[in-house]
Parts: structure tokens; C-alpha cells; sequence
């Protein structure tokens, strides 16, 4: 089995999208193009990062127009500098 590994302080998320064709209420098709990219998405590997606040597994929201897109085995990832991760999201109970 092969898997990305990030060096220099990266981290690898995984932004494969559903093939699902998107349309408008009125039946319009939207172009891929036209789509927001995803700003949220799970961290699947990290390189060696001195007390990091994230792990693999945990969703994170990062920076727009951030790191580099590529396609590994059929899947869509984003690498991205650990530095252009903004917040993780957690489950919090309600009160």
C-alpha cells in the first residue's frame, strides 16, 4: 500500500468530492468550475510536527486558496503548510 507522506511541516487532507452532479432549483448544471472549493476538510497524514494540535482523523477548516491539489490512487488531496490550518472542528455538547 502507498500513502503520501508530507515533509517539512505539511499536512495532507483529503478533499475527494462526491461525483454527484449539482444543479440549480431551476435545473440549471453547475460547472465544477464555478463551485467554491472546500475550506473544511479531515487531516489523513501529517509529517513530524513538535507539539502539533492536531492529529490524523480530525476535520479542520484552513486557508482559501491554500496549498497544492493532487491526485494519488484515485483520490483528491490538498497539501498545505501546517501553518494554513486556521481552527479544527470539534463535537461539543449542548448545555
Amino acid at each position: 500500500m502507498k500513502e503520501l507522506q508530507p515533509v517539512n511541516q505539511h499536512v495532507v487532507l483529503d478533499i475527494t468530492e462526491s461525483v454527484s452532479e449539482r444543479r440549480t432549483t431551476t435545473g440549471i448544471i453547475i460547472p465544477d468550475t464555478a463551485k467554491e472549493k472546500p475550506k473544511i476538510a479531515p487531516v489523513v497524514w501529517m509529517s513530524a510536527i513538535d507539539n502539533a494540535e492536531v492529529q490524523p482523523g480530525e476535520t479542520v477548516l484552513f486557508k482559501p486558496f491554500s496549498g497544492t491539489e493532487v491526485e494519488f490512487e484515485g483520490k483528491k488531496y490538498l497539501i498545505l503548510p501546517y501553518a494554513d490550518i486556521l481552527a479544527k472542528i470539534v463535537e461539543t455538547e449542548n448545555i
